[in-house]
């Protein structure tokens, strides 16, 4: 789940899980979505999110394509899940004490 994390934090990453979440795309389609960035840089977020688990990477000659990995997500969101589960029991709990 570290990786995960750690894959997330910064923005183009992020923007780049967006582009490919419903769509597979080519590293080139994906870099002409950031035009301030040099190619070697997006190549390179792809690497860390492929190294991650958050994307899959499918050769077809020279060309990559990459695809979202939902499933990447399921630890993650157990992990939050667990958290605003928590809260909700604590609040339910406030909520049924209180008098009416």
């Amino acid at each position: 789940m570290q990786a995960v994390l750690d894959a997330m934090v910064e923005p183009r990453r992020r923007e780049i899980l967006r582009l490919v979440r419903s769509a597979e795309l080519t590293a080139g389609a994906i870099a002409a979505h950031f035009p301030d960035v040099a190619r070697p840089t997006v190549s390179q977020h792809l690497r860390v999110l492929r190294d991650a688990g958050l994307v899959s990477e499918r050769r077809e000659g020279t060309r990559r394509f990459y695809r979202s990995r939902p499933e990447a997500f399921v630890p993650l969101v157990a992990f939050i899940e667990d958290f605003w589960d928590q809260k909700l029991a604590a609040l339910k709990r406030v909520v049924e004490e209180e008098p009416s």
